[in-house]
């Protein structure tokens, strides 16, 4: 092996992250931290100095410590199951029918075009818009929280879809069918892998967006979650705890939108835009 080859071959698996690269992880960690730090600071003096009534917003370290305290509870840990399960059970259909529907109209270019008209009549429509539907056809039941879910994460799904198989290139289209590859060996070798960074895209996208529904479901509808017990302690006047449960919301979106980055990392680790993010 010449000495070009052994340059061209990168660093053998399971070595160490080169040292700049560590460097850059550890000072985005940093600043991360230095940012919570700044934003918990300036939460705690805005009503320590009577900028704000401390019946509307009280200081941070009161509201943490009823979050500490209520996350000993059983019940506190059933409302974030109910909102897990809601958020990951709406998320899975949504993105199985998706899969499904997108690559089947997109391998049908007349079929997509007949159906297009009414993907652009239906995917604007804000699925809070439903919550009336939804109540009259499920009620409080879990159901309604899917409703809401499956509409709003479908569509972000499933537009990705159509441009990943779109954006296959005719050129591996027709030589996969040279070779004799057929419909559902083309799908797995040429149409998956170009669509695969764009499903991963709506994926993400999808999972902020279930989270957010799933609490909206709970706290309008009044389906168990975390948005019931939002809605429970604004009616009983418990601020300290409404703001307790609004910080449990975020640190949940932030351990979703995390998994789902590593996912995706994970899934495309052979794509040129993950490799680039790892070499930055």
């Amino acid at each position: 092996m010449t000495k070009t080859d052994t340059t061209d071959a990168g660093p053998p698996p399971g070595a160490p992250a080169p040292r700049g690269r560590t460097r850059s992880g550890l000072g985005r960690a940093l600043l991360g931290a230095a940012g919570i730090a700044a934003f918990l600071t300036l939460w705690e003096a805005v009503p320590r100095l009577g900028l704000v009534s401390d019946r509307y917003l009280p200081p941070a370290t009161e509201v943490l410590g009823v979050l500490a305290q209520r996350a000993t509870t059983p019940g506190f840990w059933a409302a974030v199951g109910d909102t897990l399960h809601g958020w990951a059970l709406g998320l899975a259909i949504a993105f199985a029918a998706a899969v499904v529907l997108g690559f089947t109209l997109g391998a049908l270019p007349r079929v997509r075009a007949f159906t297009t008209s009414t993907v652009d009549f239906l995917r604007p429509i804000p699925s809070v818009a439903l919550i009336p539907l939804a109540v009259l056809l499920y009620g409080t039941d879990i159901r309604s929280t899917l409703l809401l879910v499956v509409y709003a994460c479908f569509w972000l799904i499933y537009i990705q879809v159509l441009y990943g198989v779109a954006d296959v290139d005719p050129v591996a289209e027709q030589t996969a069918r040279s070779y004799g590859l057929g419909r559902l060996a083309r799908i797995r070798y040429v149409v998956w892998p170009t669509t695969l960074p764009y499903l991963m895209t709506g994926l993400r996208l999808a999972a902020a967006v279930a989270l957010i529904l799933s609490i909206t479901a709970q706290l309008i509808i009044g389906t168990p979650g975390i948005g019931q017990e939002i809605a429970i302690a604004q009616s009983s006047n418990a601020v300290a705890y409404v703001y307790a449960l609004i910080v449990a919301t975020g640190i949940l979106g932030v351990l979703i939108n995390m998994g789902v980055r590593v996912l995706e990392r994970r899934v495309l680790r052979w794509h040129t835009s993950v490799r680039g993010e790892a070499t930055a």
